[in-house]
This record gives C-alpha cells, structure tokens and sequence, in this order.
C-alpha cells in the first residue's frame, strides 16, 4: 500500500465496485426473494469462495508479473479505466436492467445453493478483472512484500463485496418490492451508479498517463 490517501482510494474504488450490480449480487438476491433470507446468505457462502479463490490465484500472479514487469502497473491502470467505463455503460446505457427486476426461481437445497453460489463466482468474469486490474494499482512494489501487500488488500475487497452482498441477502425482498413501486428511485439509483463510476475511471485512466 502507497499510503492513506492510496487506502481511502482503493476503499472507494472497491466500494463502488461491491455495490455494482453483476451476477453475484444478482443471484444471491434472487435466492434471497424466491426463498428467503436463509438461502441468500447460503448462497453468499458458496459466492464467498469464489472471491477467495480469485484473491489467492491474483495475488500470487501479481507477485510474479511486477517482479518481472515492474512497468506494467500503466497498463493495468488503463484496462482497469475501461471496464469501470464498461460497468458504467451497463447502468446508464437505455434499456438497462436493474438487479431488483428479478424473476421467481425454483427452491433448492442448501448444497446446491452453496454449489451454485460457487459456480457462478467462479465463472463470474467481473472477479478477474477486479483483482487482476484494481490490486495492482495500490500496490507499492518498490517497498517489496507484494505478495503481503496484495493478500491484505485482496481480503479488504472480499470483507466490501460480502458486506454488501450480505446486506442484500438480508434486505433485497423489501428493497425489491420498495423499488418496484417507485421506478424513479429505480433509475436514479441506476444513474449515480453509472455516473460515478465515470468520473472513477475517468481519474483512473489519468493517474495511468502520468
């Protein structure tokens, strides 16, 4: 970690990350409407060890691609700009769906909620991303220790996404049924998302030329 200004960014950047809408949040909401609380938060176990397995495999990557390209932090930089541009594009964009236009799902067991909650973390391509271009950027890998420096990190951001993914286990059925009656608030809701993340990439992508 550069510093506390370093830290707050990365708090911020990873925040806003965790709480844009992907497959993740949108299954465990799902599985928190159809069948409850309970489910959802089973669900977000399975969805858990996803991120876990994405942090190790990033960090242990990221030792080894700045001992060998110490320069390359530039380039992730910039391809961490492009998918925050493309997280914002998908809230802003016309049309755009939101996480809590949900349909029913069939009920299932807790070991195939676990199970599915893991699979789609797994095959979730927002998570590579996630890890494999914003950890690097607040990574200082002149001070040595990345791999430390990226494990702390990486836990930071798996305690921000199951914070959230947790709060919207336990409150997506009565923010669902808020929102699907004030579709202003629903699109709202989608632009401050959409436009932040903007404004995030747009200093992203200026800190990545500099």
């Amino acid at each position: 970690m550069r510093d506390s200004a370093s830290l707050y960014g990365f708090l911020l950047v990873g925040g806003m990350m965790a709480i844009t809408p992907g497959p993740n949040m949108v299954y465990v909401m799902s599985r928190s409407i159809a069948q409850g609380r309970r489910a959802g938060l089973i669900s977000l176990a399975g969805v858990m060890l996803g991120y876990l397995v994405y942090m190790l495999s990033a960090a242990l990557g990221i030792t080894a691609f700045f001992l060998t390209l110490p320069y390359a932090a530039r380039t992730l930089a910039a391809t961490g700009a492009i998918y925050l541009i493309y997280l914002s594009w998908q809230a802003l964009k016309p049309g755009g769906r939101s996480p809590f236009q949900l349909r029913a799902l069939p009920r299932e067991g807790d070991g195939r909620l676990f199970a599915m909650g893991a699979s789609t973390s797994l095959l979730n391509p927002k998570l590579a991303m996630v890890f494999l271009t914003l950890l690097p950027q607040f990574i200082d890998h002149q001070r040595g220790h990345v791999l430390w420096q990226s494990l702390q990190l990486g836990s930071t951001l798996i305690v921000l996404f199951a914070l959230v993914n947790g709060l919207m286990a336990l409150s997506s059925g009565g923010m669902a049924s808020f929102l699907l009656r004030h579709p202003r608030l629903m699109r709202l809701q989608r632009g401050l998302m959409g436009g932040i993340l903007l404004v995030l990439a747009t200093e992203m992508a200026r800190q990545a030329w500099h």
